[in-house]
């Protein structure tokens, strides 16, 4: 079988060329699929910066540079796996709740596919209805969640579908395995203990950024492959993981958080893992002209392509 390859940068120059993830092909749908690219060019549910409807956008075409190979981990997702850019989720931008439900429906007709989404954000609202369609196909799955924020709250300004609060509609709706839920770079100020303390009350294990400060990631991923064992995971990641010194371009920015070496341990030791779905959501182009925001929000992309399954079994074969 011959998969579909980013176009080379010595075909065509890396400023031209399809504006797709890393000028893939492009298709309309995830069938023939083994993993697909999409976006979700949505900050309706944003609670402070606007902005994250043109994540997608700019993550695609800051991804121009990256080359096929993995010369790290030695992953050659390409020779593994098809993949393509299957484009936008056409959410409705004038109202959260209607986008939530065009979210779901679209994810469940993807994955009767097969595929993989490794979804480009977009607002972290989005998260909960994909969990939502992962598991209609899957039953309840594990989570690993990159964060500065829970994003467990009941409710904000009165109103459950929000960005702040889309794990804890994904726990109510029983899309998750409590004892084996992560989340990691948790930090900064809150309203009380229990902004932190209510995951871990549902049995979650919580890092919090401090925990994390100046240590390698690997040893904590050694015990999250333990936790989540064979089961399904999502791994979903905010950009503001990161410490603002790396990712300014996002919504709610809070220093003292990972660095980009940590976040690539984090998604590296997700390799081996039954990932069943993977995001990258609330980059901000308009707070980071530099574009060094989405540069790392593809390149983290691709590093999640790499640990999918099929990708890590043909690295190990060769």
């Amino acid at each position: 079988m011959t998969y579909n390859q980013p176009l080379g940068g010595n075909s065509m120059p890396r400023f031209g060329g399809p504006a797709t993830m890393m000028r893939l092909p492009a298709q309309e749908n995830a069938q023939g699929l083994d993993a697909c690219f999409v976006g979700i060019p949505m900050d309706i549910g944003a609670s402070n910066r606007a902005g994250t409807r043109l994540g997608p956008r700019q993550i695609r075409d800051e991804s121009r540079m990256i080359r096929p190979y993995n010369m790290a981990t030695r992953a050659a997702p390409f020779e593994a796996m098809q993949v393509a850019d299957i484009g936008d989720v056409p959410i409705n931008t004038f109202d959260l709740k209607k986008s939530v439900q065009i979210i779901e429906d679209y994810y469940h007709a993807l994955l009767s596919h097969d595929a993989i989404p490794l979804t480009l954000g977009g607002d972290h609202t989005l998260t909960w209805p994909i969990l939502k369609a992962m598991a209609k196909k899957h039953g309840p799955v594990a989570l690993i969640h990159v964060d500065a924020h829970s994003d467990t709250n009941e409710a904000m300004f009165g109103e459950t579908t929000a960005h702040g609060c889309p794990f804890r509609r994904a726990w109510e709706d029983g899309c998750l395995i409590n004892d084996r839920v992560t989340q990691i770079g948790l930090r900064a100020t809150g309203y009380a203990a229990d902004d932190f303390d209510w995951g871990r009350a549902q049995g979650w294990r919580v890092v919090q950024a401090e925990e994390c400060w100046y240590q390698s990631m690997k040893p904590l991923m050694e015990e999250v492959r333990a936790r989540v064992g064979d089961a399904p995971v999502y791994l979903s990641f905010d950009i503001d993981s990161l410490d603002p010194a790396f990712a300014p371009g996002t919504g709610t920015v809070e220093p003292g958080g990972l660095s980009t070496w940590q976040a690539y341990e984090i998604v590296r030791g997700c390799a081996g893992l039954n990932l069943v779905g993977c995001d990258l959501v609330e980059v901000s182009p308009p707070y980071d002209p530099s574009g060094n925001t989405a540069v790392i929000a593809a390149n983290l992309l691709y590093e999640m392509l790499c640990a999918l399954p099929k990708s890590e079994a043909h690295r190990l074969a060769r």
